[in-house]
């Protein structure tokens, strides 16, 4: 099974960029849909954007479309969330998520967290001035 850690998040001014990197190891990260999912204090976790296995086909929450990216680099197990134009209400604990799937490589992800089970600790993300 595929073990996830995430990485780059800290304090940022409104504005600002962070890139979040998930770093997969233990099996084939081109075997895995990601999602990157956030959670932040008294609200429920929601999907911020998925990504495909062919990395073709993405997805994003309305509230960070235009200003976040999805990216995957399955030679090095990694996938990544460029986060621009940065707001406060983008503070959260982000994490990433894998789900193996079989079959069509080019099929949809869905950024639902229950269909998600494999699950990384998360990264703080802090958009204040």
């Amino acid at each position: 099974q595929v073990h996830l850690v995430e990485s780059g998040g800290g304090l940022v001014q409104p504005g600002g960029s962070l890139t979040l990197s998930c770093a997969a190891s233990r099996s084939p990260l081109e075997d895995y849909v990601i999602g990157w999912f956030r959670q932040a204090p008294g609200k429920e976790r929601e999907g911020a954007s998925c990504i495909n296995r062919s990395g073709r086909r993405t997805k994003y929450a309305d509230s960070v479309k235009g200003r976040f990216t999805i990216s995957r680099d399955d030679a090095k197990n990694m996938v990544l969330l460029q986060m621009n134009s940065l707001k406060p209400e983008d503070t959260a604990v982000y994490y990433c998520a894998a789900i193996r799937t079989g079959g069509n490589i080019h099929e949809p992800c869905l950024p639902y967290a229950s269909l998600y089970n494999y699950w990384g600790q998360g990264t703080q993300v802090t958009v204040s001035s």
